[in-house]
């Protein structure tokens, strides 16, 4: 009887240490690391069960599964992410992030820093917000994406609207846009003379 409450005893306090609350900032090392490194499952676990982004005048609200869709979406653009900076103030976290992808590099910004404002809600992410950019030049950003979606609207009409769709088929459809445009570019340079 008495291993028997040692054992239950151990359990216990095992099965306690697992629970374990992470603090805030911990909460956003585990978002940035699972988003860079492709694990949704573990990103699930700082998630709140509703998540709202904001950018700019832009406000996406989610849930866990269509937040999903977001994550499938960034994915195809191969979207690394590198915490340079995080900071906890009045139980929200600022953290400054370089993410380096096929589209910031297209849009001339790779990587395009950003300061997030991440708010909680039971110890969770319910919100992350664009706090401030970092050196982005966003005239080369809207110069290339209006270029990019002139010359396909022209081009190639069926992949046009791949700007505002946030599906993953979507962001197929923009890494797609890119490469033909790209190819067109190359065609056009002249050739070297030999």
């Amino acid at each position: 009887m008495k291993n028997s409450y040692i054992i239950l005893f151990l359990l216990f306090f095992i099965s306690s240490c697992n629970d374990q609350k992470l603090t805030y900032k911990e909460a956003v090392i585990t978002y940035y690391n699972a988003f860079d490194s492709g694990d949704f499952n573990e990103m699930k676990t700082v998630l709140s069960d509703s998540i709202t982004i904001i950018g700019g005048d832009y406000v996406m609200p989610f849930n866990q599964d269509s937040f999903y869709e977001h994550f499938k979406w960034d994915s195809i653009f191969k979207t690394s992410y590198k915490l340079l900076e995080i900071e906890e103030k009045n139980n929200q976290v600022y953290a400054t992030v370089a993410s380096k992808s096929i589209k910031n590099e297209f849009l001339k910004n790779n990587p395009l820093t950003c300061t997030f404002k991440i708010s909680f809600e039971s110890r969770k992410i319910s919100k992350i917000e664009d706090f401030e950019y970092i050196g982005t030049d966003w005239e080369k950003w809207v110069n290339e994406r209006d270029s990019l979606v002139r010359w396909i609207s022209k081009n190639h009409p069926k992949l046009d609207g791949f700007v505002h769709d946030l599906t993953m088929k979507g962001a197929m459809n923009y890494v797609k846009a890119i490469e033909l445009y790209q190819n067109d570019k190359k065609a056009l340079q002249p050739k070297p003379k030999l």
